[in-house]
């Protein structure tokens, strides 16, 4: 196999946004609607796991961005089955994910756009699901895993970053928005953390607690920010092209709102929770506009692969 499957790329990073939209429902209360947009997720996630093993004999290095995509889909998911209750299935997904991170962790991903985040996403995903089922099963050691990945998370965007090739807020295709994306899951692992704490369990001593929320709260003023000079970005350099890419776009503006949702939540900041769930809205508008671009986008393909077969008859 000569390049990745984008076939594969499509689903894992549609059922990572989807999931991420799941989660980020919940967390602003829309119970239902959570479980709703679950479903999509779980079904884009098993087409994504298949088209992947179909392809792993040819090696992960050309599938790395799709198979790390998925890892973080894993996590995610699993958080989304924890908010429903389902805290063996959610455990099952964080092993499984904890066994796919391990195998792809030291699996290079080439070039230089918006993809070499793709390993803090991962990591930070893991992040996310630990501190989550840490907190529903009062399971200390596992926020303290959590937290290792946190800090690890935050080295590998540093690493990222100095990958990452500046040109690409102008030439990327949506991917370039991961910069984002990685900032925003990793405060909303932060917030996790920090909502994991209790008298029960008593995770962090004062110090740490502090650094945790100076943390948190400074990467997400920095996806903040960092969302807001994107979108101008696009507006002097607009893409009008669809592109299987632009997902991690959607992804980048969910997680966002998820995470201002969660840091909210953590530091009990009820303006924040207003700006959460108007950003989350927004967000959900820009999912479902990318899933409507999509379809017309595959079904203008099919149009002129017809086309193009009656015209070689």
């Amino acid at each position: 196999m000569s390049g990745p499957s984008p076939f594969a790329t499509w689903w894992a990073t549609y059922a990572l946004a989807t999931g991420v939209v799941s989660v980020g429902l919940d967390s602003a209360g829309y119970e239902i609607l959570s479980r709703v947009a679950l479903v999509p997720a779980c079904a884009a996630w098993l087409v994504a796991g298949a088209g992947l093993a179909q392809r792993a004999h040819g090696g992960w290095r050309a599938e790395a961005p799709a198979a790390l995509t998925t890892v973080a889909a894993t996590a995610v998911l699993g958080a989304g089955f924890s908010a429903a209750g389902l805290q063996p299935l959610a455990e099952a997904l964080l092993a499984l994910a904890l066994l796919l991170w391990a195998v792809l962790l030291t699996v290079e991903v080439r070039g230089r756009r918006g993809t070499v985040f793709l390993r803090c996403v991962a990591t930070q995903g893991l992040a996310v699901l630990g501190a989550t089922l840490a907190a529903a099963d009062a399971v200390a050691w596992l926020a303290h895993a959590a937290l290792v990945l946190f800090w690890l998370g935050l080295a590998l965007y540093g690493f990222a970053l100095f990958r990452f090739e500046p040109r690409q807020v102008e030439e990327g295709r949506g991917d370039h928005w991961l910069t984002t994306g990685a900032l925003a899951v990793s405060s909303l692992a932060g917030a996790k953390l920090l909502s994991a704490d209790s008298a029960r369990l008593y995770l962090w001593n004062e110090e740490n607690t502090g650094a945790l929320r100076t943390t948190t709260v400074t990467l997400l003023v920095l996806a903040l920010i960092a969302c807001v000079a994107l979108l101008l970005a696009e507006l002097f350099w607009p893409r009008h092209h669809y592109d299987v890419r632009r997902w991690a776009t959607v992804f980048a503006a969910v997680v966002t709102a998820a995470a201002t949702l969660a840091v909210a939540d953590a530091l009990d900041v009820p303006w924040l929770d207003v700006a959460g769930e108007a950003l989350l809205w927004i967000a959900v508008a820009a999912w479902l506009g990318c899933t409507a671009w999509a379809v017309t986008s595959a079904r203008a393909g099919a149009r002129r692969s017809r086309v193009r077969t009656r015209a070689r008859r």
